[in-house]
């Protein structure tokens, strides 16, 4: 019987690079996102015929979307052991424009989503014995970010934390609880949002001199995720080409 995996925010970007080294990596997967169309093509590319890739509608401001992709998953596959917290949004507003609804909404999406998706997937998988949760931080949740928001920076070291947190609590269940902190990546998300010549001037800073490979990233997903990984957990994998150093 596969294992199956379940990703939030995975209709562009990160998210989709992570479901599908998931589905190579011989996983089912459940891709979600609030985008359902979107997310729907990213599950008919992993598998046209819906035996080992489904879309789910996911909004992960809310706890009762969680649940409802929960019971999804079960219902089709019998259960769920990975999930992969990767739903955010990257506003790069500066920090003395933030509005306080800005703000909140960051905080939101990114961190609640985050403390949502291991709060219902944590006590499932602990009432199963067996789980593996990632979450994706972010460079900018430990030095305060290069290219990205203050709210957004705030809200992935709210993720490390939270991780930290989960990690203990559910240790003892046989639930891992990690995080990947991914630096700039060469993502097409990432050249949107970044003006080219601001971009080449981040890329002069780090000390390898290149954007980040997200499919090494998503592969670092999947060997936390893998049952080998009993003995990580609370940890924060750093991938950012040595722009921060501890």
């Amino acid at each position: 019987m596969k294992q199956v995996a379940l990703v939030t925010g995975a209709a562009q970007g990160l998210g989709r690079v992570i479901a599908g080294r998931l589905h190579a990596a011989g996983y089912a997967v459940a891709v979600t996102d609030r985008m359902a169309d979107a997310v729907g093509t990213v599950a008919a590319e992993l598998d046209p015929t819906g035996e080992t890739a489904v879309a789910l509608a996911l909004d992960v401001t809310r706890k009762a979307d969680f649940e409802a992709a929960l019971a999804a998953v079960r219902a089709k596959w019998g259960g769920l052991q990975v999930a992969v917290n990767n739903a955010a949004i990257t506003p790069t507003t500066p920090v003395m424009q933030i509005t306080p609804e800005e703000f909140d909404q960051v905080i939101t999406v990114n961190l609640r989503g985050a403390f949502l998706g291991c709060q219902v997937f944590g006590a499932y998988f602990a009432s199963c014995g067996y789980g593996r949760i990632v979450n994706l931080a972010s460079l900018a949740g430990q030095n305060g970010g290069t290219a990205s928001g203050a709210h957004y920076a705030s809200s992935k070291s709210g993720i490390l934390t939270l991780t930290k947190i989960f990690a203990r609590e559910l240790g003892a269940s046989n639930v891992t609880v990690n995080a990947v902190a991914p630096g700039p990546m060469d993502l097409p998300s990432v050249h949107a949002a970044v003006p080219a010549e601001r971009l080449a001037r981040i890329v002069d800073t780090i000390p390898v001199k290149r954007l980040g490979d997200p499919v090494y990233v998503a592969d670092i997903v999947v060997k936390l995720a893998a049952p080998e990984a009993s003995f990580v957990t609370g940890a924060a994998w750093d991938i950012n080409g040595g722009i921060f150093m501890r």
